[in-house]
């Protein structure tokens, strides 16, 4: 009897996402032109396309084991292109790469795939990308990662399998923490100030503050109650602890800078080729990663809500009567409305402010 293909292995850096890899290795015995990978960056998708990828490549299917599925994995294989943007939005220069990409055969493989990431920041692009979705070459196949599909995208989804890639669930990550060696009570505050992203995990395991950024958000209530503190200065807390989360990404940073440094002085260059790109791009990262900090601390505010719902509905304890529970209702729709607007808002700390006025004012 034969292996499997495309082996499992392919998708082992993919944490919690097992609806999506079973669509990926169904989809890979016979693939179509285009494919969207909605959920945020960290929960898998790209690992995922990396593996998808090194399927399609593959003489053998996907076997795992050949140089064709490892330089896939390690993003090297030269049938594999990824693009990532150079600066805050997709730019019609790197539309223009990907469509001229499309029309290129193949150098070594039957296909070839191409990966684009952060689709939804080329939304104003998207005409230029949509006629080579309509009329794609028949060796290429497009892989497009988004964090959601917005309006003027709609037309690119339409002409796309989407495949989704959701928050992965608490107790999902903590079973991958545990089994990768991190203590339980380590565990459970990290798969807690995570937000549901593996990536996001990984990088706050290194975090010192990582359980005292979790305290703080679930304390809001009672900070805003008994203890009289203000809105604002409750604001400038939580964005202060933001500030310190990214600490660990920027220590990665420059240990990969270093490594990579060395490695090119191995090879007699001078310095680091690419280095101001590759710095622009980590300053990408730490942004995007301390505004996911804020909206993982508003997921435990919410959490913190939701607990009084319950215990309410336990019978317990004495004193949650109805008027808190729809206080707590009440709160939970705030703080998802805040988590939805956060992305968008240039002043999180009037935003925030915000919110925990209205949270104080529904328990007043």
């Amino acid at each position: 009897m034969s292996e499997e293909r495309p082996a499992p292995e392919l998708f082992a850096g993919v944490v919690g996402q097992e609806d999506a890899v079973a669509a990926l290795r169904a989809a890979a015995v016979n693939p179509v032109h285009a494919y969207l990978f909605r959920g945020a960056a960290g929960n898998g998708g790209l690992a995922a396309a990396h593996g998808f990828a090194a399927a399609l490549l593959c003489p053998d299917g996907g076997c795992g084991t050949c140089a064709t599925c490892r330089a896939a994995l390690a993003g090297t294989d030269p049938d594999l292109h990824v693009i990532r943007r150079s600066g805050a939005s997709i730019s019609i220069g790197e539309i223009r790469q990907v469509v001229s990409l499309a029309q290129r055969r193949p150098l070594h493989a039957a296909r070839q795939v191409i990966v684009l990431l952060d689709v939804h920041l080329a939304a104003l692009r998207a005409p230029a990308l949509l006629k080579t979705l309509e009329e794609p070459p028949g060796d290429t196949v497009f892989v497009l990662l988004t964090d959601e599909v917005l309006p003027e995208l709609v037309t690119v989804a339409s002409r796309s399998v989407e495949v989704e890639f959701p928050p992965v669930p608490r107790a999902v990550l903590v079973r991958w923490l545990t089994d990768s060696g991190v203590p339980a009570d380590t565990a459970s505050v990290v798969a807690d100030s995570s937000g549901g992203n593996p990536e996001r995990a990984r990088i706050t395991v290194d975090d010192p503050d990582v359980a005292a950024r979790v305290a703080l958000w679930a304390s809001v209530p009672d900070e805003l109650g008994a203890s009289g503190m203000t809105a604002a200065g409750l604001a400038r807390r939580v964005l202060e602890s933001a500030d310190r989360s990214v600490e660990p990404l920027r220590a990665a940073h420059e240990r990969e800078v270093e490594t990579l440094t060395a490695a090119a002085k191995e090879m007699g260059e001078r310095g680091l080729p690419g280095r101001k790109e590759m710095q622009e791009q980590y300053q990408r990262e730490e942004r995007r990663f301390r505004t996911d900090a804020l909206r993982a601390g508003l997921g435990v505010l919410a959490r913190t809500y939701r607990g009084k719902v319950a215990a309410s509905a336990a019978g317990g304890p004495v004193g949650v009567g109805d008027e808190e529970v729809r206080s707590a209702v009440a709160a939970v729709g705030l703080i998802t409305e805040t988590a939805e607007a956060l992305p968008r808002n240039p002043n999180e700390a009037l935003l925030l402010q915000s919110l925990f006025v209205r949270l104080a004012a529904l328990a007043a």
